[in-house]
């Protein structure tokens, strides 16, 4: 019965949405709004409530958006003016814009290149190496598990895959071996480590691009709707004094805040080293692998100068681990992981990019013209960056969480006088990655290290709002000054 609820509530919000004008004001549309495209905007704010409620698959809800809009013939360039005729055939070309997108690309891509590290086995090699070097104390420990995130963040862009992956076995291998269990002692060293492996994702998935699907995704969005941002080193660049600042503070934060009673112990580097001995000597494979993954890093730190774009980066990384073996066509063909993201942010990116074709943002810009006016600029972004990275709370989902708040957010930025809508932009997606530690449901990863019962959910709530509040600090008085600076120096999309 729960399940039936969820499933009917997008279409009764929907529905609720869309006849509301009629009730209030006797109209099929807002002044100003063409009745195509409060019927769009009825069907973007169901497929918003979709996502956040998740009753199916979200790339399914996602098919059904784009599908009910092609069929009404509302969504592409045009269709929001009245007396305009759309041909089912520019729908349909409409409906499938976002699968010959980019960045999605590159976030499928993205995802295949995961497989690589998984199926060799050199993700788990780096971790277990980090451990044999850094696990001698408790601090060490964290500050490894860091580390192997931030290695695995270039690559992998869902916190949900790597950490799943590579860190969380570690740590729910570790903490039993001194009988710190979920119902047994959890200060001891499980806890600990449960939440620096969720923070430090977190982090790293603001450090980098790729660090997580949202990213491009966010800038996918904000380019359809006119304002270039950046490619992915000027994000790295943008995000590094503070990407530094929070990756070196995250584990020594919760060494303090949440202690472990374990300071230290010579066991946890010696299981480390048993466990990398039964490994073996490198394989092959693993060799190709990393050599593949370097080549990866180099061209898109150097992407200005190679002129070759992050996606053909990724897509020349797969060509290349079929080649030499370390992934087969099979393992292309059978990632459901990364073709079911392909066909959610595709779909997406279409409807995204459908809020400006209609005319709402350029409506909605109207509306909030002049409001922003008389106050401080450096004010008024604080206020924006406080008010969109606090708008998480209401999201279990980051994917749900950009689609459905940053069109309005360039809007609101194209609005706010005095300043540079894509420095604006900017300054508000580079803290999504670490937003994500907010809330047990906050980004990929989320569930899973709370799911382990090692941090109860008051607490989780509490380390949650205490670390965003400390990130946002340490973002807001360095960050924005310094993407201020290097602005001008970094490339734009």
């Amino acid at each position: 019965m729960k399940c039936n609820i969820k499933l009917l509530m997008p279409i009764i919000i929907g529905l609720a949405v869309y006849v509301a004008p009629w009730l209030f004001i006797g109209a099929p549309a807002p002044d100003g709004l063409s009745p195509n495209a409060w019927l769009y905007l009825s069907v973007f704010i169901a497929l918003t409530v979709g996502l956040i409620l998740e009753p199916i698959p979200p790339a399914l809800i996602g098919v059904i958006a784009v599908v009910v809009c092609v069929l009404l013939k509302v969504g592409p360039v045009g269709s929001g003016q009245v007396g305009k005729v759309i041909t089912a055939g520019a729908a349909a070309n409409w409906g499938l814009s976002g699968f010959s997108n980019a960045v999605v690309w590159l976030i499928f891509a993205a995802f295949t290149i995961g497989v690589g590290f998984s199926k060799t086995g050199l993700g788990k090699r780096i971790a277990l190496l980090l451990v044999c070097k850094l696990g001698k104390s408790t601090l060490g420990l964290g500050y490894a598990i860091a580390i192997v995130d931030g290695l695995l963040a270039p690559f992998i862009p869902s916190n949900a895959a790597r950490s799943g992956g590579t860190v969380y076995p570690i740590v729910t291998n570790i903490a039993p071996m001194f009988d710190s269990l979920p119902d047994k002692n959890p200060r001891r060293i499980g806890s600990y480590l449960i939440w620096v492996g969720l923070a430090s994702s977190c982090v790293t998935s603001s450090i980098f691009l790729t660090g997580q699907a949202p990213n491009p995704l966010a800038l996918s969005i904000i380019s359809k709707n006119g304002v270039a941002v950046t490619d992915w080193l000027g994000w790295f660049l943008a995000f590094l004094p503070v990407g530094v600042i929070l990756f070196v503070i995250t584990p020594l934060l919760a060494y303090f805040v949440y202690p472990p009673e374990l300071k230290g112990s010579q066991d946890i580097a010696l299981w480390a080293k048993s466990e990398y001995k039964n490994l073996g000597p490198i394989t092959r494979p693993q060799l190709y692998m990393l050599g593949i993954a370097l080549l990866g890093l180099v061209l898109w730190v150097g992407s200005g100068f190679f002129k070759i774009s992050s996606t053909t980066t990724a897509l020349i990384m797969i060509v290349l681990m079929v080649a030499f073996k370390v992934i087969d066509w099979n393992d292309f063909l059978s990632n459901k992981t990364a073709w079911n993201t392909f066909v959610w942010f595709g779909t997406l990116v279409t409807m995204a990019a459908g809020l400006k074709n209609v005319g709402f943002l350029n409506w909605l810009a109207n509306l909030f013209n002049g409001s922003l006016a008389g106050i401080n600029p450096t004010v008024a972004l604080i206020v924006l960056v406080l008010f969109f990275s606090l708008l998480r709370y209401f999201f279990a989902s980051g994917t749900a969480y950009v689609t459905a708040t940053v069109a309005i957010f360039v809007t609101l930025a194209q609005a706010l006088p005095g300043t540079n809508p894509a420095e604006v932009m900017l300054i508000l997606c580079l803290p999504m990655g670490f937003m994500g530690v907010i809330t047990p449901y906050g980004t990929g990863c989320s569930p899973l290290f709370f799911g382990s019962r090692y941090v109860p959910g008051p607490r989780f709530f509490m380390l949650g709002a205490l670390f965003a509040a400390v990130y946002l600090t340490v973002f807001i008085l360095i960050g924005i000054p310094w993407v201020r600076f290097i602005l001008p120096y970094i490339s734009m999309a």
